[in-house]
């Protein structure tokens, strides 16, 4: 694996191939098996990595998601993902770079595989409630409000880390946020906002 990746095109606006949960779920079981261990640059090869939108709910998903959201670390690695693909975006950057350290860094394939079955029985639930709806908040300033929020969200994680369940908070956050974008749905945006501010809330209380 190359230390120096190749430049990733931005397209914040094209709606992705990966439309919904159950077919991003599909993608990264397709994930090559030859190895034990699947790194970030698989994962983000297996899906739509030009777009903000499956980088936001990947990011969100392996947050949230059992055996991997627990790993010591990872809630601040896909933090550290989002963070930099949001601030590019915002950047107005065409492509995007990512560090060759962060690309590599990996999980074990046994743990992706469970942590997929487990999340492969909610997301026919998610997808059925999904669909188009207040699509302008999904296109250039919306995806633009959304790259603000996942950094806000970035910037909180690491010591999130140490308050019990509020990473699974920002993780859900970020999951709903990119289902948005993925699915033009604005609502599912609404409320990934709406639970930012809520586990802020809960962060800050925790703090005081």
């Amino acid at each position: 694996m190359s230390d120096a990746p190749a430049d990733r095109t931005l397209a914040p606006e094209n709606v992705p191939p990966t439309a919904s949960l159950t077919q991003l779920l599909a993608l990264l079981e397709r994930i090559e098996r030859r190895h034990p261990r699947v790194s970030v640059e698989d994962i983000l090869t297996a899906i739509d990595r030009r777009s903000f939108g499956p980088m936001l709910l990947v990011a969100g998903l392996i947050t949230l998601a059992p055996l991997i959201g627990d790993i010591p670390g990872m809630p601040t690695l896909m933090a550290l993902l989002v963070l930099l693909t949001a601030g590019q975006l915002l950047a107005g950057r065409r492509r995007f770079w990512l560090p060759g350290w962060l690309l590599r860094r990996s999980i074990s394939r046994d743990k992706l595989d469970k942590a997929l079955a487990y999340l492969k029985k909610p997301a026919g639930w998610v997808d059925r409630l999904l669909r188009v709806r207040l699509p302008w908040l999904t296109g250039y300033w919306g995806s633009r409000l959304t790259a603000l929020t996942g950094i806000a969200i970035a910037l909180a994680m690491p010591p999130m880390e140490f308050i019990p369940f509020s990473a699974n908070g920002a993780g859900l956050a970020l999951t709903l946020l990119g289902l948005g974008l993925v699915a033009r749905d604005g609502l599912a945006l609404l409320l990934g906002l709406g639970l930012t501010a809520a586990t802020f809330a809960v962060v800050g209380l925790s703090v005081l």
